[in-house]
């Protein structure tokens, strides 16, 4: 069962209680505004959320920011959907949201975190992340065009 987590600073706070994060929010940031999901419908994003640990960044009531870790909290994790609205940025709140969840009672002592991105290195490096040091060990399976034909659909090209 999952550790629900309440973290505070100043007017921000986070929680992973599902029960509150807007994952209609959450969709229409995927599907319209980031590069790696343009498209994916609501019930996928419901899916991937009722199946992962998610962090829900607010201000006062509205929710601002997003992350969720898919793991077996023993071993690996991967981070995914990390995200703060653009009127938010610029004042700490991703590195903070990255905290809190490297923080997570849960995610304690994994062998292994993942994440793509495609131009926050500079972020995650600041947290202990490098690039894999032997990548050809490494391989994915991608599907890039899953989303082709819904709403939203422009290829990301990542």
């Amino acid at each position: 069962m999952q550790e629900i987590l309440n973290a505070t600073k100043g007017k921000y706070h986070i929680t992973t209680d599902l029960r509150r994060i807007d994952l209609e929010m959450v969709h229409h940031y995927l599907c319209y505004e980031s590069y790696w999901s343009r498209g994916i419908p609501l019930e996928k994003v419901e899916t991937a959320a009722w199946n992962s640990l998610n962090f829900g960044l607010f201000h006062a009531e509205n929710q601002i920011g997003y992350a969720r870790v898919i793991t077996d909290y023993s071993q690996i994790a991967y981070l995914g959907d990390v995200f703060i609205l653009e009127a938010y940025r610029g004042f700490g709140l991703g590195k903070w949201l990255i905290e809190t969840v490297h923080s997570h009672p849960q995610l304690q002592n994994l062998r292994n975190w993942l994440l793509g991105t495609k131009d926050a290195q500079g972020l995650y490096q600041q947290f202990g992340w490098i690039n894999p040091p032997e990548p050809y060990r490494w391989m994915i399976r991608p599907n890039r065009e899953v989303y082709r034909g819904n709403e939203g659909w422009e290829h990301p090209g990542v």
